[in-house]
């Protein structure tokens, strides 16, 4: 294996064990040194790979939207619903990303910019899955610009129901609740 293979194989363990720590502990509490320990290196060791904190906070988010990639153009209200669905079954990306997210809303914060920026985009992807799903107005009357952030905030906020008492909250039901409302039938 060629050196930078060894080197993109090092930073993927790395980003894995950021996503870990922090998943455990949140942003500002996790430290360098408690990621460099998971993958058996120094702290030196692991600044030749991110040289910040916040250059591996943005690693991990740049990497998990990798791991994520799925093309935008494909995106349909169902396939939504698979999405919930997976992220059902990895708590811990799922925990790390809302921790991240909730951490984000001080202006100081190293993820406040990737943030903002995800959520235009999201914004925008919702906008056109609903738009294609029922033109220029749903049943309600509201037209999907309207709708988009409501629906960004049901995925967002399921998943922090989900996370903090899973018995109480089932979140894939819970999101094909919320299609029935938009008139949807539930995914089978």
């Amino acid at each position: 294996m060629s050196r930078g293979g060894r080197n993109e194989d090092r930073r993927g363990e790395i980003l894995r064990a950021a996503l870990e720590v922090i998943s455990e502990r949140g942003y500002r509490a996790a430290s360098l040194a408690a990621v460099a320990e998971r993958v058996g290196l120094t702290q030196q060791g692991l600044l030749h790979h991110f040289p910040t904190k916040e250059a591996l906070l943005v690693g991990v988010l740049e990497a998990r939207d990798q791991w994520d990639a799925t093309p935008r153009e494909t995106w349909r209200l169902d396939l939504l619903a698979a999405l919930v669905d997976y992220n059902a079954t990895r708590p811990a990306v799922v925990r790390t990303f809302s921790a991240l997210l909730g951490e984000s809303v001080t202006g100081d914060h190293p993820a406040r910019a990737y943030f903002t920026g995800r959520y235009t985009v999201v914004r925008a992807d919702m906008t056109a899955i609903l738009r294609t799903a029922y033109g220029e107005r749903l049943p309600s009357g509201l037209t999907p610009e309207q709708v988009a952030p409501l629906l960004v905030a049901v995925l967002d906020g399921l998943q922090y129901q989900w996370l903090l008492d899973p018995d109480a909250v089932d979140m894939t039901a819970a999101f094909r609740d919320f299609l029935a409302l938009l008139g949807e039938e539930p995914p089978s």
